[in-house]
């Protein structure tokens, strides 16, 4: 069992994104406390069968957002999103290519991003990942990666810390 309401929903959105398969756009999801939703938006709870509060354990709620504008960078993106006072957070999961640090040795100087890119695809030790990174606005962060080589529930790293960049710019949403 996860230790902390933040990682619950980070489980809980990897596994959504699981269940869709791999090969997804981004997704972004607000993170609002359960039991406010219940008493404030009662329709909106009964939609997603969160009106039982003896059904309902979990402490926040991810709603995913509208899809991520195409051809529009991830960063450009998350600096125009504000959030209402009800978000107490938020989360996003991302697919991308990782190389092992064995690799930073020979990538070749002076690549522009698209070159750069297309090398790290082509290269043999590329791991396809999914990570989804989730803040809260008091500052809290957790994250969840799942390699596409060993997709299980079991297999899923959880951490605060494992992708910082992400956490940031996500953090950021918050800032006013």
């Amino acid at each position: 069992m996860a230790a902390s309401p933040l990682t619950v929903a980070v489980l809980e959105i990897d596994a959504y994104a699981s269940n869709l398969g791999w090969d997804q756009p981004a997704r972004l999801f607000a993170l609002v406390d359960t039991a406010r939703l219940r008493d404030q938006e009662p329709g909106l709870a009964a939609q997603l069968g969160l009106d039982d509060p003896a059904s309902s354990v979990a402490a926040l709620t991810p709603i995913e957002q509208d899809e991520l504008p195409a051809g529009t960078a991830l960063d450009d993106f998350l600096g125009t999103i504000a959030w209402p006072e009800a978000v107490v957070g938020c989360a996003m999961t991302v697919e991308r290519l990782m190389l092992p640090p064995s690799a930073e040795a020979s990538v070749p100087e002076g690549l522009g991003d698209k070159r750069l890119a297309k090398w790290v695809a082509a290269h043999p030790d590329r791991q396809e990942v999914r990570m989804t990174v989730a803040v809260l606005r008091d500052g809290a962060r957790e994250s969840a990666v799942r390699l596409r080589e060993k997709d299980s529930p079991t297999e899923v790293l959880t951490g605060a810390g494992l992708v910082p960049g992400l956490a940031e710019a996500l953090a950021a949403t918050f800032e006013s």
